[in-house]
């Protein structure tokens, strides 16, 4: 009898572990039917497009109707009455089937719309042959700092001037963009920015008297730089693979550049020493010629999209007329900005065929800038390096069956980052 029991405590066990194996590859094997199932649907409305945009819906003459898909449950085959003006139950949309070139278009659209919008702002989208987007962001900067000028007594009481400086920047960017998909693989980026941008200056200590304050605004407004790029797809999206595309591009220096614009002087020291300073216009560009080389992916696991990019941006060196900000001389030299490289990642969830919420992080860490006046050496800018990471939160929605509404929210995580930046697009597709 002992015997029996253990044979039976065995058997048992064997059985639940075969049940336990079958309900995996049943797990599977549904995954993999749902996803042929969709693949059938969609090629399905391929081939009804096609023969209505051939044949012609409303003169075409009656056809054949295909037979519902093997995969079409059953509950539904067997309630299959005719549609509105006769339309054949096969050719209904809501068994998978479309009616006409437009319907079939309005349900690859629902199907993927939103997963689309989502690739074309992380990627590039290379099915579409131009899309004209119009972009208006708006960015906050506030820094303050404290400026000793003296010296420490005795390693405890500082004789001098204890001014606090305060820079506020408010800076609005209007950036129209047009994006060609010239194949499956490849696409082309053209962007063309306006900045307007106020800056107010603010400094401690004005006239020797640390609680005065004084302050000065300076605006500027004009093209800023024009950037061109292209994109590359290296792979397609396959199993556990993302697809991956490679990006490169150039951007020019057609802006107004920050050196050989005229300073004006507030404060001077009995000595002549200049101590309050402020430019009498903003720039709008950076001066230099750029380069980026980066790479980007996206992998859609139902219903979340991961995405994520790295790249490198390095700036080539020029001559300019004027590099200091005294107005009383003039030094010409040589800028080389630091080369900088960036990171970032993101995961977006995809709501309904319309709409995907996405959150992202991203980080820009930039070398320290170097100069070279006429006949000197090359000098690093003590505090010209910088580390601007940000913490984004955006909303895609389809509007239209060709516009789509992109919003997103940055929180700058670092001294070096704007404190926050709002940014609104409305990419349009012809």
């Amino acid at each position: 009898m002992a015997a029996t029991a253990q044979e039976g405590a065995a058997f048992t066990a064997e059985d639940r572990a075969r049940m336990q194996q079958l309900l995996r590859e049943l797990s599977d094997l549904k995954q993999s039917y749902a996803q042929e199932v969709r693949r059938l649907r969609e090629l399905d409305m391929q081939i009804q497009a096609l023969q209505a945009r051939v044949g012609g819906v409303a003169a075409a003459a009656p056809r054949e109707v295909p037979q519902p898909l093997a995969h079409a449950p059953a509950d539904r085959q067997q309630d299959q009455a005719p549609g509105p003006a006769g339309t054949p139950p096969a050719a209904r949309q809501d068994e998978g089937y479309a009616s006409s070139a437009e319907d079939a278009q309005r349900a690859r659209e629902a199907e993927s719309r939103s997963v689309a919008d989502v690739k074309q702002q992380s990627t590039a989208l290379f099915n579409r042959r131009l899309t004209l987007e119009n972009g208006l962001s708006y960015n906050r900067y506030d820094r303050k700092q404290v400026t000793l000028n003296g010296f420490l007594a005795l390693d405890a009481i500082f004789l001098g001037n204890i001014a606090i400086e305060n820079v506020e920047s408010d800076t609005v960017n209007y950036n129209f963009a047009a994006r060609w998909g010239v194949s499956p693989r490849l696409s082309l980026n053209l962007d063309v920015p306006y900045i307007a941008r106020k800056t107010v200056y603010q400094k401690g200590g004005a006239g020797g008297a640390a609680a005065a304050i004084a302050q000065e605004q300076t605006d500027g407004a004009g093209l800023g730089d024009i950037s061109a790029s292209a994109n590359w797809k290296l792979f397609g999206e396959r199993g556990a693979w993302p697809e991956t595309v490679l990006n490169v591009g150039v951007t020019a220096p057609t802006g107004r550049e920050p050196y050989g614009i005229p300073w004006r002087v507030l404060e001077r020291d009995e000595d002549n020493f200049i101590r309050f300073a402020v430019p009498e216009e903003q720039p709008t560009g950076n001066g230099l010629w750029q380069a980026t080389v980066g790479l980007s992916a996206v992998k859609t696991t139902d219903p979340a999209i991961l995405f994520g990019n790295v790249g490198y941006v390095h700036s080539f060196a020029r001559n300019f007329g004027d590099l200091d900000n005294n107005p009383l001389t003039v030094n010409p030299g040589r800028v080389a900005l630091g080369d900088a490289f960036y990171f970032g990642a993101g995961l977006a969830f995809a709501f309904n065929e319309r709409t995907s919420l996405s959150i992202a992080f991203s980080d820009r860490l930039s070398a320290r800038a170097r100069t070279r006046y006429e006949g000197g050496d090359w000098v690093k800018l003590i505090g010209s390096d910088a580390n601007a990471a940000t913490m984004s939160l955006g909303v895609t929605h389809a509007m239209t069956p060709s516009a789509t509404f992109v919003g997103v929210l940055g929180i700058g995580l670092t001294p070096d980052a704007p404190d926050f930046n709002l940014t609104v697009k409305v990419p349009y597709a012809l």
